[in-house]
């Protein structure tokens, strides 16, 4: 039995030691001394996110916009009941105020589009809630007229700074497993829940809306290689209250890599999310019973290692969103979450549905279009 373990090299794996885990700046990395006035326009439930988010990183956000003043208020009352956050209906009178200089703008993609036409077209800098879009077309043209106006236009891809994907992402890029071969996700939750909101009538509310997260983070991991192909399926399940289908499944090909990502949102019962990265020097695990709660452990010819990590996706990944942004604005560069770099995402994303859809694998870039937002 020895020698069949040695064959398969399951004695390697058996001998790792623990070792110290690297110190890797996975946290929110804010600007040094930029701190501009930031307007939220969109007050809806995931405000409250960005609310916590930049009230603890104590950002200067001087004005709150809903078409239902009420929302406002109350996310005023509750996170900035000592300062000066004035209250609006209309956004238009926001990207009037000269001491604005950073719009977060949170409405869905169908209704958010034109509300970022009409803030870069002010020069102000823009943070753009996911998914960015439902064209291509119109995001390569806000990237277009960002660039035009000389300013910044992000998307708040915060699952980037979830803090057990952002260690595996400053992983991976100091080269700590070599070069990703096989990364697998799994996610298995109750997303049931949406049947009383208005992501209830997303058709492709896991492919779409929840997966977007994970085809941009595969493409954190992934780096430059492009995705050559992609097959996935959906389906309802028998147990599901929600109308969209709750379980969703995709595969990615790559030159020399793959990836899978299988989820299921109607999983009532042992809840559980998990990242797997294999590499050619190494391997890089997160697991936990959900998005929040996870352990994170770094096999390499050194032994395993797992860090103590601080923080929680919700709200950290929020703020390490609007930090970057700002961050690169101080440093007169281009967020690693660029809306030039979401689109990236957003071809995968889209390809995936579309293939779900039709039953056959996709390129991505070749679906310009999300699927079902057709006018």
């Amino acid at each position: 039995m020895a020698d069949d373990q040695d064959d398969y090299g399951l004695a390697e794996i058996v001998d790792l030691e623990a070792v110290e885990a690297p110190d890797l700046p996975y946290q929110p990395d804010d600007p040094e001394t930029y701190d501009p006035g930031i307007a939220m326009v969109g007050m809806g439930g995931i405000s409250e996110q960005h609310c916590q988010a930049y009230a603890a990183a104590g950002y200067d956000v001087v004005a709150m916009c809903s078409r239902t003043r009420e929302y406002a208020v109350e996310r005023r009352d509750e996170f900035y009941s000592d300062a000066d956050v004035d209250i609006y209906t209309d956004y238009h009178d926001v990207l009037a105020r000269d001491d604005v200089e950073i719009v977060d703008l949170l409405p869905h993609p169908v209704q958010r589009e034109p509300l970022i036409e009409d803030a870069l077209d002010a020069g102000k800098h823009v943070l753009s809630q996911k998914p960015f879009t439902v064209d291509l077309a119109f995001g390569e043209r806000m990237v277009e007229l960002a660039d035009e106006r000389g300013v910044e236009l992000a998307v708040n891809q915060n699952g980037r700074w979830a803090p057990h994907w952002s260690y595996m992402r400053q992983a991976i890029d100091r080269g700590l497993v070599g070069e990703p071969h096989g990364i697998q996700f799994t996610v298995d939750w109750n997303h049931n829940w949406i049947a009383e909101t208005e992501i209830n009538d997303i058709e492709h509310a896991v492919l779409y809306d929840f997966a977007i997260h994970w085809f941009d983070i595969l493409r954190c991991f992934v780096g430059s290689r492009e995705p050559e192909r992609v097959y996935a399926t959906y389906e309802s399940s028998p147990s599901q209250v929600a109308d969209p289908p709750l379980l969703g499944q995709a595969l990615v090909e790559f030159d020399g890599a793959q990836a899978t990502l299988a989820f299921d949102a109607d999983t009532k019962l042992g809840p559980e999310d998990r990242t797997y990265v294999a590499g050619t020097e190494g391997t890089i695990l997160s697991e936990g019973p959900d998005l929040e709660e996870q352990t994170v452990t770094l096999y390499t010819a050194d032994g395993y290692a797992t860090p103590e990590l601080d923080g929680r996706w919700f709200p950290d990944g929020f703020h390490g969103a609007m930090a970057e942004l700002l961050s690169a604005i101080e440093e007169d560069r281009e967020p690693v979450n660029s809306a030039r770099d979401n689109l990236k995402s957003l071809e995968l994303c889209y390809a995936a549905v579309a293939s779900a859809e039709d039953g056959e694998p996709k390129v991505p870039g070749e679906v310009r279009r999300m699927r079902g937002t057709e006018s």
